[in-house]
Order: structure tokens, then C-alpha cells, then sequence
């Protein structure tokens, strides 16, 4: 079984992301620690990118802000070999195509999984591209997650059957950013999925904001993202972000289970 898939097999999952080397990566590093002690049982890491087309302005804003810091790509993969250390849970990349296009392929594939990393989630690539980075992602043992949006109806079995990892279900249309109402038959795409594959894990992401949010999305899933309602906390209380962001991790990680 796969690390990732792994992280589903007691119960709910939880899965944090956050934006690496905002407001520094010293403190990304202390959040990460905090969320997995906290009860996180996968980590979405962001690598900061100018031009972050799926993300709304809160994690625009943190793109921004770990860019003007100096944050690089490399930046980021020293930082996971270091918590990987002391930190076991699997670790997957969200970032865009041009960020591994950049870099190289192959190159970046090699050193994300040299450092630990278990798999990639590129928002802006769709699946009829992701020809383009799968056979790398395989020869390096990362898996490349995809993700079903509420418009992806006639395609939503055609990408589960292929699924890998995890399928990254898009909870609204549009960018990411906490949302007061969730309003998508996300009952319905996951029903979609398990009439072609019951062995991938179905988490519900973008708009997540709250415990009560997270456990109703729970129900009907395996598993729960939450991105901006963190990042948030992190553009308020900067370096000292770390135990609010755990604090919050721990009421969601409780409403899920």
C-alpha cells in the first residue's frame, strides 16, 4: 500500500496545507511539526510560484510574501530533508507546472523523492496533460495526484480509474478561499468515482473554513483539506503562527473523527 493511502486507513483524514517560507521557513517548519502532532496525517506543502492561477488572495498573498523572502525551490527541498528527521507522515508537493517545468522534470521528481516526498499535486496541469509529468512521477515513485471538479461529470471516471494516491475532490468552482456554504452534489461526483474505483481515497477540498464545515464534508468522504483558513492564521500571527495553527488542527481533527 502506498504511504498516502496509508494515511487514510484509520478513520478520517486530515489534510493541512500550507505555504512554505511564509512568513520564513524556520516557522513552516515549526507549523508542520505542530499540525502532525496535532493529529495530521498527510501535509500539503505549497512551493511558492508568482502566478498561483487556482489560489484565492490569501494564498496568493503567502506565495507573495515567501517569494520576497528569498524562498526557492531548493530552499524547500532542504527544509523536508530536515523534517523528515523527525517527521513520517506523507509529505505531497502542491505547486504548478511551470515551477517543475523550471526546474526540470526529471530533476526536480529525483530530489523531491531523494528527500522524502511522496507525491505532487499540479492544480493547473489537466488530466488529458498529465501524460507530460506521470512517467517521472513513476520512475521516482511519486504519485501524482488528480483532482475532480464539480464540472468534470463525463470525465469524473475516466480520471478515478487512473486515480493514484489520493483524488483531490474540488469542493466549489473557482479559486481557493474559505466559503461560508458548500453547495456542490459532492455526494454525487463520489459516487461517480466509487462505481469505477473503490480502492482510492476521495478528500474534499477548496472552501473549507471551520470544524462544523470540515465534519459535515467528512461524512460524505475520506477525508478533509484545509488550506486558506490556515494560511490565514499564519498571515496574522506570522512567526508565532505555529500553536494557533495547531490549536486549530486540533478542533478539526476532532470534528472529523
Amino acid at each position: 500500500m502506498s504511504r498516502i493511502k496509508e494515511a487514510f486507513k484509520d478513520g478520517k483524514a486530515f489534510i493541512p496545507f500550507i505555504t512554505c517560507g511564509d512568513p520564513d521557513l524556520e516557522t513552516t517548519k515549526k507549523i508542520v511539526k505542530e499540525m502532525v502532532a496535532k493529529g495530521a496525517n498527510l501535509i500539503e506543502l505549497g512551493i511558492p510560484f508568482s502566478d498561483p492561477t487556482a489560489e484565492g488572495p490569501v494564498i496568493q498573498g503567502a506565495n507573495l510574501r515567501a517569494l520576497s523572502g528569498g524562498v526557492t525551490t531548493d530552499d524547500v527541498f532542504n527544509m523536508v530533508k530536515e523534517l523528515r528527521e523527525e517527521i513520517s507522515v506523507p509529505f505531497v508537493f502542491m505547486t504548478y507546472a511551470n515551477v517543475v517545468f523550471s526546474y526540470g522534470t526529471e530533476e526536480f521528481l529525483k530530489k523531491a523523492s531523494e528527500v522524502g516526498m511522496d507525491g505532487l499535486i499540479l492544480p493547473d496541469v489537466p488530466f488529458e496533460e498529465k501524460e507530460d509529468f506521470a512517467p517521472m512521477c513513476r520512475k521516482y515513485s511519486m504519485e501524482l495526484v488528480s483532482l475532480i471538479a464539480p464540472t468534470s461529470n463525463d470525465r469524473i471516471k475516466m480520471i478515478a480509474k487512473e486515480a493514484e494516491g489520493f483524488l483531490y475532490c474540488v469542493s466549489s468552482l473557482g479559486v481557493t478561499g474559505t466559503r461560508s456554504e458548500i453547495s456542490t452534489d459532492l455526494e454525487g461526483m463520489i459516487s461517480l468515482v466509487r462505481e469505477v474505483n473503490n480502492d482510492i481515497p476521495c478528500a474534499i477540498g477548496f472552501g473549507i473554513s471551520g470544524p462544523e464545515q470540515a465534519a459535515k464534508m467528512a461524512k460524505i468522504s475520506d477525508g478533509v483539506i484545509v488550506g486558506s483558513a490556515i494560511v490565514k492564521k499564519v498571515a496574522e500571527y506570522g512567526k508565532d503562527a505555529a500553536p494557533v495553527v495547531g490549536e486549530f488542527v486540533d478542533s478539526i481533527v476532532k470534528a472529523i473523527r
